[in-house]
């Protein structure tokens, strides 16, 4: 057997045969709800029981402004995130939950019917697919389009990282973000952990280290990430704290487009304006850990946050002053992926 396939099968045990429900995880790498935004908590409050007491996440990985979108929730297991957006994409928006655990879809594809009559929809708006996320071409997902993929403590746990995004940047419409919860490390994970099939299954064993990460979304074209928040992870169980208490594990949001940005924060002397428009987010816009726009507010900011803003779904949102004609230098865009790391707290929450 070969090592992929070998983490798969252990990581489809442990999610269809050794956990029950989230009560039953040894450390605090997933379910961290207490601080999902009110207007998350407000549609869950409408999801299934069930649902929500078989369901592993680490963040809330669901962005503003998803009206009339298709979304694509990578891992959704048993659909608590796909129920939310479900809800918040309308009857006209669509919803792909895609997960390769056949009790974590069963739960899911059964309690279709519920939401689609809870939130007072014709039809159902969201559907579920027995794949693996390395291969989503393998299930019919077609190049440029989703607007939007989300995945909540998964990614983590598979084999083939680099697959997985490579695929996730060849689904997304041109302007289109992904927004991920999942579990990083302040250090490379040593083989023998990686392997464990406690931390494995836990969302340890397989966190990337947070320099890989930007290493491997630079190879496939993605030259900048934001951090939007990010917290540190304890270890709670005793034999796990033996094995990998000298690794520093964080559950972190980020977010990042398909776009032709640089790969450094230029300065073009741009000005960015939130307008306000976002029924979520009246007052303040929160981009990453160190961009939040006030309405009305001027901002100075990046070419490549202006392209974030203008170049996507956001851009009926924006009014951007300025254009790339003249360049000042590189721009002081606040914290790096390496000093991002360093702070332990919550740095911020979308909305």
């Amino acid at each position: 057997m070969n090592n992929n396939k070998k983490t798969l099968e252990s990581v489809r045990d442990y999610y269809g045969k050794v956990l029950k429900t989230n009560k039953d995880l040894k450390t605090s790498a997933c379910c961290l709800t207490d601080s999902l935004p009110a207007r998350i908590r407000d549609v869950l409050k409408d999801v299934h029981p069930e649902v929500i007491e078989k369901f592993y996440g680490c963040g809330s990985p669901i962005p503003p402004a998803l009206t009339g979108k298709t979304v694509l929730d990578l891992g959704s297991g048993s659909g608590r995130d796909c129920f939310i957006l479900s809800k918040l994409v309308g009857p006209d928006g669509r919803v792909i939950g895609v997960d390769m655990t056949d009790s974590q879809l069963e739960t899911a594809r059964k309690h279709v019917a519920f939401h689609t009559d809870k939130f007072g929809f014709s039809k159902p708006n969201v559907e579920f697919f027995k794949g693996y996320i390395e291969d989503l071409e393998s299930i019919g997902i077609e190049a440029n389009s989703i607007d939007v993929v989300v995945s909540n403590c998964v990614l983590n746990l598979s084999p083939d990282k680099e697959r997985v995004f490579s695929e996730i940047f060849r689904v997304l419409k041109p302007g289109g973000e992904f927004y991920i919860s999942d579990v990083f490390s302040g250090k490379r994970i040593p083989k023998a952990l990686a392997e464990d099939p406690v931390l494995l299954g836990e969302c340890l064993g397989g966190a990337l280290y947070i320099e890989d990460f930007r290493r491997l979304l630079a190879r496939i074209g993605c030259h900048d990430y934001r951090v939007v928040a990010k917290s540190k992870i304890q270890l709670l169980n005793a034999e796990i704290e033996r094995k990998a208490g000298m690794i520093d594990f964080y559950s972190i949001t980020v977010r990042a487009f398909k776009l032709d940005i640089e790969d450094r924060c230029e300065d073009y002397g741009q000005v960015a304006y939130y307008l306000g428009t976002i029924p979520e987010c009246q007052h303040f816009f929160t981009l990453d850990d160190h961009h939040t726009f006030k309405t009305g507010q001027p901002l100075l900011v990046c070419s490549n946050t202006a392209s974030m803003l203008a170049g996507t779904r956001y851009a009926p949102h924006f009014k951007i002053v300025g254009d790339t004609k003249t360049h000042y230098g590189l721009f002081d865009c606040g914290p790096k992926a390496a000093t991002k790391f360093g702070n332990d707290g919550i740095t911020g929450a979308c909305c």
